[in-house]
């Protein structure tokens, strides 16, 4: 059974010990960590104090129970799941189920025909899209020259050497989205005119094959694509989001190049969706090759054990890679490292004339950048309020030497000394992983302004291959006199005799045409918003709550089989009712709910045992099934208590004198965060009390998302991207 921590969210690990008390909605879990760490006779949970007496200590030692069917023919019993069956079609428990054995021998005997393909709806019948095809074509075209290479290569026939077959790539999800820009970082750059918001489009693209007759889902992917209709610095640039795939891919072989099959298709895919891009217009896309933590899920649910997680260089070398393969076929054009490029006065070329300042960086949601800004912004603030920063004239002109020297900022007036030492502090946090953050640049970029260039023409030197000039920036460079030309910074050869004459050579520029470039870059596609990919924690909470495991073929079989379901039937419930008593779920129509306590139900077994002693009146409910409509109350009551929470902490920032004790003991939580000398949330209770009430109330406002998630333990605390 895989439990989570409820105050710190964290995974309680196999075969220790936890501790456990019942809530008035659910089971609340608390890991020995932080029951050792939490002083006194109770510890916090949810906000409310729970006694230690209470709490019960169990070990996580125990199985959840699967699911049983009993073939209406043998009357033999079989896992649900072993039997791929769906109990959310087992409508009032009267569904006829035939064994996988009695099928067989049915079908020989001549009882029964085979069951047509076409009779199920799978990962084929998924909407198609302009990008689903184009992946699906360039991966077949690959997958087949790398079978005739192999085959060529072992001396052998096209058919005699294994190839990957029944592989299906989908779009499942494309959500217009709008990003807001964090308050702290918009006021510091709304005098350069910074958007408060961003539009983008979130999708996600999902890659299936048929694993021994059923199809099994093994790569997934969320993107973020902000059009020619964005703001700057957002742009026609794309976001590598997520990636996650589990380790289940057939056959499991060399390809050709040397590297695993597996590996050979995921390639394929980015590099086939980068192609995509650049047709449509996108002019760059960013990576953060950042692993999850151990027992951290991003896209599957339970991942298998024999499948082992990426260090950070060994997936930065899988992503690079993959672009240099790209850049062989001239879709990757620059290949840079986002510190290089933003964070270093002259950038790489040693002659960028843009100004080093946060306003540049990339903006995306859930990247590292906006929540670090945040928090440094945040910093300075109460630095400069406790008069740390800017009383000390000392301070004041190391600063400005500084800004000078490293960023080319003379003027510190306004913001520009919070931006200046906004960057210096994101500079330090990245530098120990600055390999981490690529850039890729799918059209030719200005090496003065840095603009990516779509229309005009872009000026290369005959000499530098990598220096490149737009239009605008090539008139001003023949404008200036020779010694301040291009290469102003060419240091003469050794065997020049006149080594002044050689650093004042102009080199040549030549034009070359920027063209096939669209100027807009949306696309036609029309696919129906789906619920359960609304966000990376929606669905990750789908499989949570429904046992949607990957850890074995079997689970996955299942957990793909269940996907796709709900993806034929996105408006189906996400959940199934859970039984009270024996934490089972309940099929349709077998069971009884309680109208007065929205999120007690008992399956029809329990009842007839002790489940009459519920002191509420328990009805038979046809439409249990729909957990969605019948947690509609408790899911706003949540909300409410969410937004209340919300407001005691506006009203307790603002108030001066009030005799409200909930008004006082907030206040006392600020003061003491304010005040703590332990400068460590995971050492210091109540400062990781508050911060985690603080991330709740950010994360559940979305009603969507905490539908999603009502029946779940689990909340994501950080926000990190890209993993295969």
């Amino acid at each position: 059974m895989i439990l989570y921590c409820t105050p710190c969210g964290g995974r309680i690990e196999r075969n220790t010990e936890y501790y456990t008390a019942e809530a008035v909605d659910s089971r609340k879990h608390i890991c020995s960590c932080c029951y050792t760490r939490t002083r006194g006779d109770s510890i916090v949970v949810d906000g409310t104090p729970c006694p230690k007496a209470r709490l019960e200590i169990q070990k996580n030692d125990k199985f959840t129970e699967e699911g049983w069917v009993q073939c209406d023919k043998c009357h033999a019993w079989q896992h649900q799941i072993c039997a791929l069956f769906n109990s959310r079609r087992n409508e009032g428990g009267q569904a006829k189920f035939t064994c996988p054995d009695c099928y067989i021998a049915e079908v020989e005997r001549g009882v029964c025909k085979p069951l047509q393909q076409s009779a199920v709806r799978g990962a084929k019948d998924l909407p198609r899209t302009s990008l689903s095809d184009h992946l699906e074509q360039r991966l077949f075209k690959k997958l087949k020259q790398e079978r005739v290479n192999r085959a060529r290569i072992q001396g052998k026939t096209y058919d005699e050497v294994p190839g990957a077959e029944c592989l299906v790539v989908r779009v499942v999800s494309s959500v217009d989205k709008k990003l807001e820009v964090k308050k702290r970082f918009f006021d510091t750059f709304k005098e350069v005119n910074y958007p408060n918001e961003f539009l983008y489009k979130s999708k996600v693209v999902l890659l299936f094959q048929k694993i021994e007759g059923v199809e099994v889902c093994l790569f997934a992917m969320i993107v973020q694509e902000f059009g020619a209709n964005c703001q700057q610095p957002n742009q026609r640039r794309v976001y590598l989001s997520y990636m996650d795939s589990v380790k289940y891919f057939r056959p499991e072989i060399k390809a050709v190049t040397g590297e695993d099959l597996r590996t050979f298709v995921y390639h394929e895919i980015l590099i086939g969706y980068l192609e995509h891009c650049k047709k449509r217009g996108f002019t760059s896309c960013y990576i953060w090759a950042c692993p999850p933590i151990k027992g951290d899920e991003y896209i599957f649910y339970c991942h298998p054990e024999m499948q082992k997680t990426p260090e950070s260089d060994k997936l930065r070398e899988w992503y690079k890679t993959m672009l240099e393969k790209a850049a062989k076929e001239n879709i990757v054009v620059e290949l840079h490292k986002l510190y290089d490029h933003f964070f270093i006065s002259g950038g790489e070329s040693g002659e960028h004339k843009v100004k080093v300042t946060a306003a540049r960086l990339p903006y995306f949601d859930g990247d590292y950048f906006p929540g670090g800004a945040e928090d440094f912004i945040h910093q300075l603030q109460q630095e400069e309020e406790g008069g740390i920063l800017l009383d000390e004239k000392i301070t004041k002109k190391t600063i400005a030497k500084r800004a000078v020297k490293e960023y080319g900022r003379a003027d510190l007036s306004g913001n520009a000394l919070k931006d200046v030492l906004l960057m210096h502090k994101l500079r330090e946090a990245i530098s120990p992983k600055k390999e981490d953050f690529i850039m890729v640049h799918l059209q030719h970029s200005c090496s003065h302004c840095c603009t990516l260039m779509t229309f005009g023409n872009f000026w290369a030197c005959c000499q530098c291959q990598c220096f490149k000039l737009c239009d605008k920036c090539y008139e001003a460079e023949q404008k200036l006199e020779k010694k301040d030309r291009h290469p102003v910074n060419k240091k003469p050869e050794k065997r020049d005799r006149n080594p002044v004459k050689s650093q004042r050579d102009v080199h040549i520029f030549y034009p070359i045409e920027v063209s096939g470039v669209p100027e807009d870059t949306q696309d036609n596609d029309e696919i129906p918003e789906c619920k359960f990919f609304d966000t990376r924690q929606t669905f990750l909470g789908l499989c949570e709550g429904n046992h949607y495991q990957y850890d074995t073929l079997r689970r996955a079989k299942h957990s793909s089989m269940m996907l796709l379901y709900h993806l034929h039937n996105p408006n189906v419930p996400a959940f199934l009712p859970v039984c009270h008593l024996c934490h089972l779920n309940i099929e349709t129509g077998q069971g009884l709910h309680c109208e007065m306590c929205p999120d007690y139900n008992v399956c029809n077994a329990c009842y007839q045992k002790d489940g009459s002693n519920h002191s509420h009146k328990l009805t038979q409910d046809p439409s249990i099934v729909n957990v969605d409509a019948q947690n509609k109350k408790a899911t706003q009551q949540k909300i409410t208590n969410l937004r209340t929470g919300l407001d005691l902490l506006v009203h307790a920032i603002q108030c001066q004198n009030c005799a409200d004790p909930f008004c006082r003991k907030m206040k006392s939580l600020i003061q003491h965060v304010a005040q703590c000398k332990t400068r460590d949330t995971s050492r210091c209770v109540q400062c990781k009390w508050i911060k985690e009430q603080m991330r709740r109330i950010k994360e559940k406002v979305d009603t969507r998302e905490l539908a999603a998630q009502t029946e779940r333990p689990r909340q994501q605390a950080t926000e990190v991207s890209g993993i295969c």
